[in-house]
């Protein structure tokens, strides 16, 4: 099987001190990623650890498609326990970063301790720096990134950052790279804040050398080639399918249809792009470089997901509006969604939908802790008692846009996903919608007998985000294709993603994680109590919980 490559570099901020540890046997169980970073997590992470307190880890990882030429590749991983959702998660983002990490020759990056200053780390192939940078004190994304080009000729595809909102412990703060890419569901950024990491910088000429299956090329040569309507619009072009099948969530949550969509819908964000983006070696090139000289904004997107929190969700019809708070998001360092959605929280109890003056006003307040952006910087699970609105949240992590109310498998998705309502954990939107062939979609209606399928995607995804593969490769991606890059049977590989899942669900259960916390949907879906049953059964758990006889070896 083909696998990551490197060994494990452990930085202890508080002692400033670096350690090697081979993780060979670990690469070739989990491949690399996600299901790498998982194992490392469970193995080191105490399963009562304060998220924000010094023994947690943030661990970075590849994989091994990092080390070859396909679209489709330019993500990477990071592991740690969620200072909002208090359980292990992992995120991804896309960019330029993964080729610089690899270069350093280090499969995983484990930071771990807490500094007494604030600091940046520089990860070399032959050396680890440790400099202290109190004049960054509260310094937004680019302050930061322009510090580094400035004084060290570091790119911002070298970097990963963090602006205010990491620094003051924001539960949904981000770690930005390449300025405008995130790790950004979960609230990583508080990870580094709590450490006192500002950023950590990553370069060497040491990448491994795995040789890749010439299938590669195939997949690159198709995504190059192919018209596909995400080259033009990117996530948002779904917008109008989900407002037409009264799937697209606006004011909080208590709607299914906008009727602003055409202000802020694919075609919107097309009108606003003025050149391709992409990541590392991708030629599909789905991002979204969005500018308005008039309003003075230049950001990338919004994506459907913001699109959604900051605007129908907010009651914002106007997608300049929206990128305006996009680009306040990537500056303070903050996940845009849980942003989005945890400000229409706020609007809905003061009755303030559609105020953009009032939106782009609590962002800044959030990432700085002031005033009400203190009490919003928790996030919704912790504060809509106060704010007096429902909890439109799973395991703490508020919902993504594809609506589980229309979608009634990607309902069950969120209730079950180890991460909460997060869309990406099974992407089961895709077969319901369908954005899929026919033969491969399903019936949106009721949850019974989805179960299987469910799994599958949840294995399979943990599989892409182990390899290191985009989500969106799937119109490019089947079983041959798998068997082929990664030389072993499609079974075999997606056993990886189900190990990955279970462990990531066993950590979770020593913190508390049961049949109650999937069934917490804060609406019905048809038959969801058979519905657990039947994932249960599929998984080998007992209502929610994973037999210790069934925990992968650590």
């Amino acid at each position: 099987m083909l696998h990551g490559r490197g060994p494990l570099l452990r930085v202890d901020v508080s002692e400033q001190a670096v350690l090697e540890e081979p993780i060979e046997s670990v690469h070739k169980e989990y491949i690399g990623g996600r299901g790498v970073g998982t194992r490392l997590a469970h193995e080191r992470i105490p399963f009562d650890v304060d998220p924000l307190g010094p023994e947690n880890h943030l661990i970075f990882t590849t994989g091994p498609m990092q080390a070859s030429n396909m679209s489709f590749t330019g993500r990477m991983n990071a592991t740690s326990v969620s200072p909002l959702t208090d359980g292990l998660l992992s995120s991804n983002a896309g960019g330029f970063l993964s080729r610089n990490f690899t270069a350093t020759g280090y499969g995983a990056v484990d930071f771990v301790g807490a500094s007494d200053e604030l600091i940046v780390v520089h990860v070399r192939d032959d050396d680890v720096r440790f400099e202290s940078v109190p004049e960054l004190e509260g310094a937004t994304v680019p302050e930061t990134t322009a510090y580094l080009e400035t004084e060290h000729g570091i790119s911002p595809d070298q970097t990963a950052v963090i602006g205010p909102a990491g620094e003051n412990e924001v539960r949904f703060a981000s770690v930005m790279t390449t300025e405008e890419r995130a790790f950004g569901r979960g609230g990583l950024g508080a990870v580094f804040g709590s450490k006192n990491i500002k950023a950590v910088t990553f370069d060497g000429n040491s990448s491994p050398d795995i040789e890749i299956p010439a299938t590669q090329m195939e997949i690159h040569q198709e995504a190059a080639t192919d018209d596909h309507i995400m080259k033009r619009q990117g996530t948002v072009a779904v917008m109008d399918l989900a407002n037409e099948v009264e799937g697209l969530p606006a004011y909080y949550f208590s709607e299914q249809q906008f009727d602003g969509v055409e202000g802020i819908n694919g075609a919107a964000v097309e009108e606003k792009k003025y050149e391709k983006g992409t990541c590392s070696a991708c030629a599909f090139a789905c991002k979204l470089p969005t500018k308005d000289d008039d309003a003075g904004v230049e950001t990338e997107g919004p994506e459907f997901e913001v699109a959604m929190a900051f605007g129908s969700n907010s009651g914002v019809d106007d997608i300049v509006e929206v990128m305006k708070s996009n680009q306040l998001c990537d500056e303070y360092g903050l996940d845009a969604i849980s942003a989005g959605n945890t400000i229409a929280a706020y609007l809905a109890s003061e009755d303030e939908f559609g105020n953009t003056e009032l939106i782009h006003e609590l962002v800044e307040k959030i990432a700085h802790r002031q005033d009400e952006g203190d009490l919003l910087a928790e996030g919704i699970d912790r504060i809509h008692d106060e704010l007096g609105v429902e909890n439109w949240t799973v395991k703490g992590l508020d919902f993504a846009a594809h609506e589980g109310r229309v979608l009634h498998g990607q309902g069950l998705s969120y209730a079950v996903a180890n991460r909460g309502a997060d869309h990406m954990y099974a992407t089961f939107y895709s077969v319901e919608y369908p954005l899929v062939p026919d033969e491969d979609a399903l019936d949106p209606n009721g949850t019974l007998g989805k179960a299987d399928r469910l799994v599958h995607r949840e294995n399979l995804m943990a599989l892409n985000d182990s390899g290191v593969i985009c989500k969106f490769s799937r119109d490019y991606m089947n079983p041959e294709r798998y068997e082929a890059l990664f030389d072993a049977d499609f079974e075999e590989l997606l056993d990886v993603g189900a190990r990955t899942v279970t462990l990531e669900r066993h950590f979770n259960n020593q913190r508390g994680f049961d049949r109650k916390a999937d069934n917490a949907l804060p609406y019905d879906l048809p038959d969801l109590e058979q519905a657990l049953d039947e994932y249960y059964e599929t998984r080998g758990w007992v209502d929610g919980v994973v037999p210790e006889e069934n925990v992968p070896e650590v």
